[in-house]
């Protein structure tokens, strides 16, 4: 079986609120996807490492820096009933910049003959919390971009919003390209967010290009999540006071 060599996914990720007060933005990102049972990589690329981009199992997979890695997100699927041994698992993630990671979303993907079955996104927030949310068709069948998956919110992502509501979730994993879209809605009140790219080989090369045009890795990240969030202060947006996150790693 041939070892399966990390994907480079320049994308670009776009948000849309909707509602009471309006608020768009649409920011070029780096995603990688991964084996994550494998080392495999170019040399700028460091699994459990401290290499120019990085991907390390504490900061994934279970709570935020203490994770598991793929043990965790296979030990979740078995407990709905996908067993081990009848499907690949691969990491959707933003690579580590330097040894810093801040991930808004992450997913894994368990793919059998090559098609999506089942997923868990990851959802960590500046506020050091973390849930999971694991979705999937019934009898996992497949899931193609026409396919679409429901989970109630749970954790608590932005001051703006209620812990209420529900996420739409729809996939489309394709050998070149990846497409995600998270539809957020609580009343009138919602979301669109979307996450898409091309895929191809990550390079020594491709890391050194999506260090420079974007320097600051996943600390724009967090740069970027705190403008926006002024910018809906200044619109007017209520802000609301972080509860207790759930108790819960996966919903």
């Amino acid at each position: 079986m041939t070892e399966f060599w990390p994907d480079h996914i320049r994308g670009v990720t776009a948000h849309a609120r909707r509602g009471s007060i309006d608020n768009a933005f649409k920011y070029g990102v780096d995603f990688v996807l991964i084996d994550p049972d494998s080392s495999a990589g170019p040399r700028l690329f460091s699994r459990n490492g401290t290499g120019l981009m990085s991907v390390n199992d504490v900061a994934v997979g279970g709570p935020l820096g203490n994770g598991r890695g793929a043990d965790w997100a296979r030990e979740a699927f078995a407990a709905r009933g996908l067993s081990s041994d009848t499907y690949d698992l691969r990491f959707l993630t933003q690579p580590g910049f330097l040894g810093h990671v801040f991930n808004p979303v992450s997913f894994w993907l368990a793919l059998r003959d090559g098609e999506l079955i089942a997923v868990i996104s990851e959802v960590s927030t500046p506020f050091k919390d973390r849930h999971s949310y694991l979705t999937h068709l019934p009898n996992f069948a497949p899931m193609g971009p026409q396919d679409t998956t429901q989970a109630t919110k749970q954790l608590h992502v932005s001051p703006f919003q209620d812990v209420a509501g529900d996420y739409t979730f729809t996939f489309s994993i394709k050998p070149d390209r990846i497409a995600i879209r998270i539809f957020y809605e609580h009343g009138s009140e919602g979301v669109i967010a979307t996450l898409s790219g091309s895929r191809q080989p990550l390079t020594n090369r491709s890391i050194i290009a999506a260090s420079l045009r974007r320097p600051l890795g996943t600390i724009r990240t967090v740069v970027l999540i705190h403008w926006q969030a002024a910018k809906l202060k200044l619109k007017g947006a209520i802000w609301r006071q972080r509860p207790l996150p759930p108790t819960e790693e996966i919903s």
